[in-house]
């Protein structure tokens, strides 16, 4: 018998929510962007988030329930992002989950917004456990032993700024356009990265094998890069973008196969915001040495469904939340090692 999910994502600045069967058939998908609210300052501002999302949840939820041809008497459950997030974006989408739940006497069940991004790939089909996990997003960057939707070993993270981050900051000093990582991309296209040749962090030794770091990258790409730029090539956005890509994404490529090689687990299931990144889909695509799964680009972003496929994974295993679900801001369980 079919298990009907709807997931609801307000973790940061997409009101999202979808219909999901049985944890992979994508019935409806909404996503309501604020891009265009916050473009203005380069960055999310979270008071603005959590005020749109408050004024769209209800909207979103019933756009998705519209396009699913049903009405809550058609849904089994109810999935919603509760960790980790802006605070307020999160408070939202739990409290009208939680409202939802209680008027309507669905099961409620709250997700990790990490985990879904994982989980995100397995929407297009089944992965078999275990699979080597590559997170890539603006808050977050890790790599990870997956043995099952929510049972994860760190084997390593960023020390400093995350890799969607580093992207996002760079485009905002050099007005390079918002979303930084879109943007990048975008006029890496059309650049040559031999025009800058940046350092890449040495984390080679103890605990730090599998490892990233980007601030000193992020640094060198905005206070030093007089030091780093090959003065044959033209000084273009294009060039800076291209070589600052290039970089950011060896960085990920070499503590990968670093994991790769030493767990002996060929395939690679990639996740967040930045697995959308032309670049590193190329350098990961038709590799013999292992076998590389990306979400299909609309499931790269926050949305409901990733939320919604999770969710049934959890609510199939019996697991239930009351109305004492509350935000978590921040994972503490998203260390090296556990």
């Amino acid at each position: 018998m079919t298990m009907r999910i709807l997931g609801i994502e307000t973790s940061c600045d997409e009101c999202a929510a979808a219909i999901v069967d049985d944890g992979s058939h994508i019935v409806s998908n909404i996503v309501a962007t604020q891009i265009a609210h916050h473009a203005e300052w380069d960055g999310v501002v979270p008071e603005i988030a959590s005020r749109l999302h408050v004024e769209w949840i209800q909207d979103v939820v019933n756009r998705a329930l519209l396009e699913a041809g049903c009405g809550m008497d058609g849904v089994d459950g109810i999935a919603v992002t509760a960790r980790p997030g802006l605070a307020g974006s999160l408070l939202v989408g739990i409290s009208f989950a939680k409202a939802l739940a209680w008027a309507t006497g669905k099961p409620l069940v709250g997700v990790n917004h990490i985990l879904a991004h994982l989980y995100a790939p397995l929407l297009a089909g089944d992965i078999p456990y275990p699979f080597i996990g590559l997170i890539v997003s603006g808050g977050h960057t890790l790599i990870c032993r997956a043995d099952g939707f929510d049972d994860i070993h760190i084997l390593g993270t960023t020390i400093d700024d995350a890799v969607g981050e580093a992207f996002d900051k760079v485009a905002k000093h050099y007005s390079l356009g918002y979303p930084g990582g879109i943007a990048i991309d975008r006029l890496a296209r059309n650049g040559d990265s031999r025009a800058c040749r940046f350092p890449i962090p040495k984390l080679d030794k103890g605990d730090h094998r599998y490892d990233m770091s980007y601030s000193g990258l992020k640094t060198a790409a905005i206070r030093q890069l007089d030091a780093f730029w090959d003065n044959s090539y033209p000084r273009s956005d294009e060039n800076l973008a291209a070589a600052f890509e290039k970089a950011a994404v060896d960085i990920l490529v070499s503590r990968l196969t670093r994991a790769i090689d030493d767990t002996g687990i060929r395939t690679v299931v990639v996740g967040g915001g930045v697995a959308a990144n032309t670049y590193l889909r190329s350098q990961l695509t038709g590799r013999a040495d292992m076998q590389v799964v990306f979400p299909p680009l609309a499931l790269c972003g926050d949305n409901g469904a990733m939320v919604a496929g999770i969710g049934f994974r959890m609510m199939q295993r019996g697991d239930r939340d009351d109305m004492t679900l509350n935000a978590s801001p921040r994972v503490s369980s998203f260390k090296r090692g556990r």
